[in-house]
């Protein structure tokens, strides 16, 4: 490079606050703690590292990948991420939100690397093809892979948003043609906290990234590297259309009478018994039962590796063993809502027989003992 250039094109600066006191600032840093789970003392502690000019450096990189999940985390707004994420840390290099580009750009890259080496937080964004050395993805005549390598060498976290640079997401659906793989297979031995979504939900980011700069920990993990206080339970554990399921009642097609009372998606193919995701806990954009779900259809499980862009939409989810509840262990989709209603009575007058033999036994006692 070996250019010298006005300091101001090359990095994301945080942007003013625009009158925003230290009580607003607090309390939004206070909120945000809240929204992921960390204690309220936590917020304190991100405002006062940022008053204190504690920012670390991220390194933000894009590969093949649509940037929906840049797209997804600048268009929150309680608390409005981008400005909070870009208030708590320096975003020393962004392909989408530079204003510089070209050999600018490449050199804030090295310089960012160069100050803050083994301290600053690389993000990944997008899959990696690793075909033909990597010539399917190439910045300023450089691989994917190579920079990849390079950024994550000194990284002090490396973290994979979305579900292309976790495991591979759409670039890697079959035949996979660029042998697109996730940032955890390029760089095997190294911990890699993957945020699989498509996109990813941006508070799932914000959880990592604050307890990070806060504490200077990961969350817990899961085996794929998916934090546990997002990832650790499957949306069929806590979707609100469960009680349906456990019922038997069962949407057919879309648009039929079950489709419209809001019974469950299963029938149709819902990945929820196999997709470990706070979805359904979690909306996206403020906006309540904005998720598949929430609007009438199956999850896709976007969030699992060999599910989806893998396996058909509509095709039914393998259901782990305990997907049913004890009372039906040989529940099936064919149980539908009569079935079920038959279920209903056959057990209803299993149990009033018991209660109407108890009774008549407990009064023949009493009369024995007179």
């Amino acid at each position: 490079m070996g250019r010298s250039v006005d300091d101001r094109w090359l990095r994301c600066s945080p942007p003013e606050t625009d009158g925003v006191d230290r009580r607003d600032f607090v309390k939004i840093c206070t909120m945000a703690a809240a929204a992921v789970g960390l204690p309220a003392s936590a917020g304190l502690k991100m405002a006062e590292a940022a008053e204190a000019g504690a920012k670390p450096s991220v390194i933000w990189l894009h590969f093949q990948e649509c940037t929906g999940c840049t797209e997804s985390l600048l268009r929150t707004s309680h608390p409005g991420l981008a400005e909070l994420i870009l208030d708590l840390i320096s975003v020393d290099y962004h392909e989408t939100l530079f204003a510089a580009a070209g050999y600018q750009i490449e050199e804030a890259l090295h310089m960012a690397m160069e100050e803050h080496k083994g301290q600053y937080v690389c993000i990944v964004e997008g899959a990696i093809p690793r075909k033909d050395g990597g010539i399917y993805c190439q910045i300023g005549g450089r691989t994917a892979i190579d920079i990849l390598n390079e950024v994550a060498a000194d990284a002090a976290a490396v973290i994979a948003i979305g579900s292309c640079a976790s495991w591979g997401g759409i670039p890697s659906a079959d035949p996979n043609p660029t042998d697109a793989v996730g940032a955890p297979t390029i760089l095997e031995g190294k911990t890699v906290v993957t945020i699989p979504g498509c996109p990813a939900n941006p508070y799932n980011l914000l959880g990592t990234v604050l307890q990070f700069v806060t504490f200077g920990t990961l969350p817990a993990l899961d085996d794929k590297g998916r934090p546990l206080f997002a990832y650790g339970r499957t949306i069929h554990e806590h979707c609100p259309r469960r009680a349906h399921f456990d019922a038997g009642r069962f949407a057919r097609q879309y648009g039929d009478e079950s489709h419209r009372l809001g019974h469950c998606l299963f029938a149709l193919g819902c990945k929820g018994p196999e997709t470990y995701a706070n979805c359904s806990t979690n909306h996206f954009g403020e906006v309540p039962d904005c998720w598949p779900i929430g609007i009438g259809h199956p999850c896709f499980g976007c969030t699992e590796k060999g599910v989806g862009f893998h396996k058909a939409l509509h095709t039914e989810a393998d259901l782990p063993a305990d997907a049913h509840p004890p009372i039906f262990p040989d529940h099936r989709t064919s149980a539908g809502a009569a079935t079920a209603g038959v279920a209903g009575l056959i057990g209803g007058a299993v149990v009033g027989a018991g209660l109407m033999a108890s009774k008549k036994l407990g009064e023949q006692d009493s009369e024995d003992s007179s």
